[in-house]
């Protein structure tokens, strides 16, 4: 008689509510295996590592030198505003990070190979995720006619960290919620002063 993946990986009866959590686990890491074997493919691959080595920061210290240098006090007013919500987005990822020590996809499952090297050890949240989203709540907030530049490349970042193997779905959901509420919070305090 053949098991299913959740008994295979619990085999003791579970409660309820815990055997819904495992079910859900089974299947993100079959989704994680599923994206990570598109990076199978070269191109994919090299598309989607570059898209990552800008999220690591490059894209966005550009961005606001781009801003400064073409909207004067007022690009450094953005470029300081995004600059002092990314410091905070940088602690709060890190605290969660080092609380939650969830293990990498790739390190979790044989299976998932990771594309490119990790910046640190665990997986919960994404960090480029949660900067790449707080980043551009705050520049569209400032400049809402760049959408149409960082909403696809934040998507990109977020696709990017479930591809390399280095993320959960879940870890940039999370880090998703998380970004629009820093962002949020930022554009609030600010308006607020």
């Amino acid at each position: 008689m053949s098991s299913s993946p959740l008994e295979r990986l619990y085999p003791v009866p579970l409660p309820p509510l815990r055997r819904r959590g495992a079910r859900l686990r089974v299947r993100e890491r079959s989704w994680c295996r599923r994206a990570n074997r598109w990076g199978s493919s070269g191109l994919v691959r090299r598309f989607f590592a570059a898209i990552s080595r800008l999220g690591d920061g490059v894209f966005w210290y550009a961005l606001m030198g781009a801003l400064v240098l073409f909207d004067g006090m007022a690009g450094m007013a953005a470029s300081a505003h995004m600059a002092a919500t990314g410091l905070v987005a940088l602690l709060v990822y890190k605290g969660l990070k080092r609380w939650t020590r969830r293990p990498r996809p790739f390190a979790a499952d044989g299976r998932i190979r990771a594309w490119v090297a990790p910046l640190d050890e665990f997986s919960f949240p994404s960090g480029h995720t949660l900067h790449a989203v707080t980043f551009t709540g705050i520049a569209l907030a400032w400049y809402p006619w760049l959408a149409v530049l960082l909403v696809p490349f934040s998507a990109s970042v977020a696709v990017s960290r479930v591809v390399l193997g280095l993320h959960y779905p879940s870890d940039v959901l999370a880090a998703l919620g998380v970004g629009l509420a820093l962002a949020g919070l930022s554009l609030w305090l600010a308006a607020a002063m």
